[in-house]
């Protein structure tokens, strides 16, 4: 089977009566990509900025961004909160986050043991999600609006790009789910400690972007990121659940 990686530069190239079926694409570049009479029976495409609401996605001549936007709002309760501009909206929408995780934590107690270690066609597993929103807190929250000199707890998980398995399988060792569910915990608290006290003013105040600090972001860009994170890797993690259910 043909591999492409990092190095391989295929843009602007022409596919023409090529057969891809089954072929995989992992955090790609696929914007502006155009694609004519293409068979896409059964095809899966995951692409959370779709719903950002400044990007498009056509299909037969139709925009369906919005309404794959609409569809999400209407699964996940909550989630159309998560673009929230006052402090109000925000204590709203991070109230509705944490019931959203809490009673998904609950559905996963139920599940069999070792469930929260199963990678799904090497996605993270439960537990390294809930390890990289604690990565994310601290980006966005810690690092961002706090300025914390050390704001990263050692369990974060950030990025990887070399997981390709298509199967279930364990992941690899790491930290306990309790130590996990305590520092995520932790986290989840810092951010409700945070949107209860916050003002407009505070909201408004520019802050350096933890990923480019020549770029500055309000306070209130910080957060609404931090939301779009929760959402996107609660969407998920659900996801990743419902087939691990289907296996056991």
């Amino acid at each position: 089977m043909a591999s492409f990686g990092r190095s391989d530069d295929l843009q602007g190239a022409e596919f023409r009566w090529v057969n891809l079926r089954g072929a995989r694409f992992v955090e790609a570049d696929l914007s502006g990509v155009v694609m004519r009479a293409v068979d896409i029976a059964n095809a899966d495409i995951d692409a959370p900025w779709i719903t950002d609401g400044e990007s498009s996605f056509w299909v037969n001549g139709v925009d369906v961004a919005p309404l794959v936007d609409a569809e999400l709002d209407r699964r996940f309760p909550g989630r159309e909160q998560r673009r929230a501009a006052d402090p109000e909206g925000l204590r709203s929408a991070w109230a509705a986050v944490e019931r959203t995780w809490a009673a998904t934590l609950e559905r996963v107690a139920t599940m069999p043991p070792g469930t929260v270690h199963v990678s799904v066609g090497g996605e993270w597993s439960f537990a390294q999600t809930l390890q990289h929103l604690v990565m994310a807190t601290d980006t966005w929250l810690g690092k961002a609006i706090l300025q914390l000199e050390q704001p990263f707890h050692p369990i974060g998980q950030s990025y990887t790009t070399d997981q390709t398995e298509d199967a279930p399988v364990p992941s690899q060792d790491g930290p306990s789910y309790e130590e996990v569910l305590e520092v995520r915990a932790g986290r989840v608290a810092m951010v409700r400690d945070f949107v209860a006290t916050v003002t407009s003013e505070q909201l408004d105040a520019e802050r350096a972007n933890p990923h480019d600090p020549d770029y500055p972001e309000t306070v209130r860009h910080c957060v609404q990121v931090i939301l779009e994170e929760e959402w996107e890797h609660h969407r998920f993690a659900v996801r990743d659940l419902e087939l691990i259910g289907k296996l056991v």
